[in-house]
């Protein structure tokens, strides 16, 4: 099977599309601004994310702070019917005014301000099929229950009473539902249980055909790692497999589609006014808080008070790989370089004037692991996840996570921090991993930050 994902890193619940040769597709967000991350292919295997469906307040409402950690958008579903591109999904903290609508001509583009299905029973991973009268019906997921309406997308008004369809096979949380039509027969998909495989938690796939007639699937899992238990902390990713069919059914081939190794370096030194579209921030938009500066870099407003533990205005992007490293240059302001899943599990590299912290938030603890000083606002702030050497060891978690900065070209180590305390088994919550900087009690610049997969 393929053990390396499309989409790499934090992005669970993918829903895909085909428009003649080309593919899209998009992922949950949660409570990130900018929200559905939306990417292009042509070959299923290379994707370049090509904006953010919900990038205006109008259309996303999300808040930071732990309370809406792992709320906001869940699984979407993105379709193309009659020359535009239609995506339903659910906003946790807006839930009782039902699922959002969106559409546009160009998905890379603006996409409209959502409507609501007022009068659906209160659910979460919404679908949408149009049959061959052309009727839209929508379908999601009420606990215990996969529920069906017919619905005007244009308004979001429920055209008929919701309907009960199935409530699974007897596993854990049937959900996700995606409704298919093929050779005259209706086929509902939904994601119950989980699996043992390298590559758990297998779930929420949507099918696509191909121009030549074959099938391929999108789905969720993510690849744990260290001894038992194992721990996964780049949240659930988007992985690609065949599809075939034998006697109206659909069939997984799991190798049809190799997918190699992804490259997900990339350096920033922000050298136009517009951010590129993987710049996320908790609860926030970006967009508010950053300022482009001429020449390039980045100027941060001030962020988050020096002992406060909750992320104000992070600027982050999302971690992709077993193995990596991110360094920020900050030649002007107090910043800290973090890594979060959210505000009661992160650890970060701080530096206030010359003195440079590690400091690690884990639940109701708040820790300084070390200090040192003489640091000079050249010298980059850097943070290493770092598999574990001792595969032996019955103790291992996923990795190490290593704080300190650079110092003539050299990682210099000033705290190591067990990464099994920023996983999602200890955490809980439904995203991964994210790595960004924030200013700390005044404004600061960033001029360059780079991630490296190792």
């Amino acid at each position: 099977m393929n053990v390396n994902p499309i989409l790499p890193g934090f992005h669970p619940d993918p829903s895909i599309c085909r428009v003649g040769d080309d593919y899209y597709l998009v992922t949950s967000s949660f409570e990130y601004f900018p929200g559905v991350p939306i990417f292009h292919s042509t070959d299923l295997i290379g994707w370049e994310q090509i904006g953010n469906v919900l990038d205006r307040p109008t259309q996303l409402n999300v808040t930071p702070g732990l309370a809406s950690a792992s709320t906001g958008i869940f699984a979407p579903t993105l379709r193309h019917h009659d020359g535009r591109f239609w995506l339903i999904t659910t906003n946790f903290a807006d839930v009782r005014r039902g699922h959002l609508i969106v559409q546009a001509t160009d998905p890379a583009g603006a996409w409209t301000d959502p409507v609501h299905t007022g009068g659906a029973t209160v659910g979460i991973d919404p679908d949408l099929a149009w049959d061959e009268n052309g009727t839209c019906h929508l379908t999601w997921c009420f606990p215990g229950q996969i529920m069906q309406a017919a619905v005007d997308p244009e308004s979001g008004k429920l055209l008929s009473e919701p309907r009960g369809l199935w409530s699974g096979t007897g596993l854990a949380h049937p959900e996700d539902p995606h409704l298919f039509r093929r050779d005259g027969w209706w086929y509902l998909v939904i994601a119950e249980g989980g699996t043992e495989h390298p590559v758990q938690s297998t779930g929420h796939a949507d099918l696509v055909e191909l121009p030549g007639g074959e099938w391929a699937m999108v789905h969720l899992g993510v690849r744990p790692r260290g001894t038992f238990p194992k721990f996964h902390v780049n949240g659930r990713e988007s992985f690609l497999t065949g599809i075939t069919w034998a006697d109206g059914w659909p069939v997984v081939v799991e190798d049809r589609f190799p997918v190699p190794v992804r490259d997900n370096s990339f350096t920033d030194e922000f050298p136009t006014p517009t951010l590129h579209p993987r710049w996320i921030s908790p609860g926030t938009d970006p967009r508010t808080f950053t300022r482009h500066r001429a020449g390039g870099g980045v100027a941060l407003a001030a962020g988050r008070a020096p002992d406060a533990g909750q992320a104000k205005h992070l600027l982050a992007v999302r971690a992709q790989d077993p193995q990596w490293q991110a360094t920020a240059v900050i030649p002007e302001g107090d910043a800290g370089l973090t890594i979060r899943i959210d505000d009661a599990h992160w650890v970060a590299t701080e530096r206030r004037g010359d003195v440079l912290t590690a400091r690690t938030v884990l639940g109701p603890l708040d820790q300084t692991l070390a200090t040192t000083t003489g640091i000079s606002p050249s010298e980059a702030l850097a943070v290493h996840a770092v598999t574990h050497a001792d595969a032996a060891s019955f103790r291992a978690g996923p990795d190490q996570l290593e704080l300190g900065h650079l110092s003539d070209g050299e990682f210099r180590l000033l705290a190591t921090v067990d990464g099994r305390y920023l996983s999602t088994e200890v955490a809980g919550g439904f995203t991964g991993r994210v790595v960004g900087v924030e200013a700390i009690g005044a404004d600061a610049t960033l001029s360059r930050f780079e991630y490296q997969a190792r």
